[in-house]
């Protein structure tokens, strides 16, 4: 059965995933909690890893009932900070960390995602199978950290989301919550890095290119596809079905547009 097999959303953005068994789609069309937070510097700009790969020295947990972050630096240092009421506090933990005058900025209603006018991102699990193979010693969660999905469908062949972007392409349904393919993503310099270390992988976009290029589907639409350096696509949810909850194991429905 194509089903709904992993929820994962980054609290602050650039920083660790969690998975949930469940969540809402909030009103701007994304996941809750999904880059809820993000660090600004001085200028504005936000600390992610395209930015600096010092992001992967860091492991982070985060706590949707309470707010509360943990961040365990390199050196072991271990830190709680309640997101709520001492947001603060932790930016003035990870302008240290990152040698910045950082703030630490909330957005519950759509979150600090990279295109605000769509919404999750959405991959399944044999497309991560089949990238992990790829690459000598990679393991499908290595993959599946480097690319930063939002949602995971399991019981369907490699790239099964490619079908849901181009000219005529159907829509999906994960329970009662439709999805519509917006565009395909195209990568960055994050999945290069190793998620842990964040050393990078010798001629990973070359051989990713070239991997892509060669197991691409027939059935997609090349059109819609600017570049081979694309993996996961990202959705809209129409207004009408925001504020209702998705759970791992809700079945999965195509549909015509």
């Amino acid at each position: 059965m194509t089903r709904l097999d992993r929820l994962t959303v980054y609290p602050v953005k650039g920083l660790d995933g969690i998975d949930l068994e469940a969540t809402d789609v909030l009103t701007g069309g994304t996941l809750a909690h999904d880059r809820e937070f993000a660090l600004f510097d001085a200028d504005g700009e936000v600390i992610n890893g395209k930015r600096t790969d010092r992001v992967h020295d860091l492991e982070t947990d985060f706590e949707p009932a309470t707010a509360m972050l943990s961040v365990t630096a390199p050196d072991g240092e271990r830190r709680q900070f309640d997101l709520e009421t001492d947001r603060e506090a932790a930016a003035d933990w990870f302008g240290d960390f990152f040698d910045a005058e950082l703030s630490l900025e909330r957005d519950e209603s759509l979150g600090f995602v990279d295109r605000r006018e769509m919404g999750p991102s959405v991959i399944s699990t044999a497309t991560l199978e089949t990238v992990a193979s790829w690459f000598d010693g990679m393991t499908v969660d290595g993959a599946r950290w480097r690319l930063r999905a939002n949602v995971e469908i399991g019981g369907v062949g490699p790239f099964w989301e490619d079908r849901f972007v181009g000219e005529d392409a159907p829509a999906f349904e994960i329970g009662d919550v439709r999805f519509e393919g917006v565009t395909p993503c195209g990568r960055c310099v994050v999945p290069q890095r190793d998620p842990d270390t964040g050393e990078p992988t010798d001629e990973f976009r070359r051989r990713f290119v070239q991997r892509r290029e060669e197991t691409f589907p027939d059935w997609a639409d090349r059109d819609a596809f600017d570049h081979y350096y694309t993996l996961m696509i990202i959705t809209r949810v129409p207004e009408r079905d925001r504020g209702r909850a998705l759970a791992v194991g809700d079945p999965v429905e195509t549909r015509r547009q």
